[in-house]
């Protein structure tokens, strides 16, 4: 019976290992007690949970392509042997947030929830925009051709996260539609602490830049230029976080960010977030604001 949860599962991502790296790969942080984020090549994967108690924890995101054994070998490390989640929750279905996750949905066999609008993306149905090599900014972003776009298929293993802002398993935490950079795209957000896990809502590197995502040089930017289709949206989006007033952030990429650093960042991104953020060319900006 077991098999029939994964008929129809397939892995686009299959074979796409994508060369790149950071400085950071490898190393994981303790950001709070129970929330910790973990590097996997450039993208960030977060563990919700205490590690005293290795069966109750979230996995928010599933990495690179090809990734699977690095990201079980940081689980083994925090948990213990064995541990698996309790579910997956993605913040959006981009080929770097889903690399491995049918990998590691087929050996946990586990739920994995995600907003209803990024759903067609990970049931086959819809293939993102194509990654925009001519947009503004550096190496990363003229490569970013090669990225995958298409589908992974997630089957029935995927399901559409309580439209009422909880999220299953985790106590304490909401999420929070923040689209621009996908239509689905959210961001979980604890109020008792003023925790955010922001996805690529805003990132704390300049992802199109490949010198700053090698050395992983801190700086609050938008969300990744090559492959955000809406800029208005993505504005409201951040207004939406800032006014959270987050206490930390972990986001899709670049380091955990925290205090004064983290507020003036957010609060200089969303006064400036036509200068700062939004490209000055690419194919999918307009800049009637």
């Amino acid at each position: 019976m077991e098999n029939n949860m994964h008929d129809g599962i397939k892995d686009t991502m299959e074979h796409k290992y994508i060369p790149m790296t950071s400085f950071a790969s490898g190393l994981g942080q303790a950001v709070m007690h129970d929330l910790y984020c973990y590097t996997n090549q450039i993208v960030n994967v977060c563990f919700v949970g205490s590690p005293e108690n290795p069966n109750n924890w979230v996995l928010i995101d599933a990495g690179m392509p090809e990734s699977a054994n690095r990201i079980l070998e940081a689980v083994k490390e925090r948990f213990g042997e064995n541990s698996r989640p309790k579910a997956i929750v993605l913040t959006h279905g981009h080929f770097d947030h889903v690399g491995s996750l049918v990998d590691l949905v087929e050996k946990w066999d586990v739920p994995v929830y995600a907003h209803e609008a990024e759903i067609p993306y990970l049931t086959g149905k819809l293939s993102y925009p194509e990654p925009d090599g001519s947009v503004e900014g550096g190496l990363v972003a003229k490569m970013s051709p090669l990225f995958p776009n298409e589908p992974i298929n997630l089957g029935n293993c995927v399901e559409a996260i309580p439209s009422n802002g909880s999220i299953p398993n985790m106590h304490g935490w909401r999420w929070i539609h923040t689209p621009g950079h996908s239509p689905g795209h959210i961001s979980l957000f604890r109020d008792e602490d003023r925790s955010l896990i922001a996805g690529d809502a805003f990132v704390t590197v300049k992802q199109e830049s490949l010198y700053k995502v090698v050395t992983q040089k801190q700086e609050i930017s938008g969300p990744p230029r090559y492959l955000t289709t809406d800029w208005n949206a993505a504005k409201e989006s951040v207004k939406k976080l800032e006014a959270l007033k987050p206490a930390v952030a972990i986001t899709g990429h670049g380091m955990p960010m925290s205090g004064d650093e983290l507020s003036e960042g957010l609060e200089k991104m969303v006064r400036d977030f036509d200068r700062i953020a939004i490209p000055d060319y690419g194919r999918y900006v307009n800049r009637k604001h």
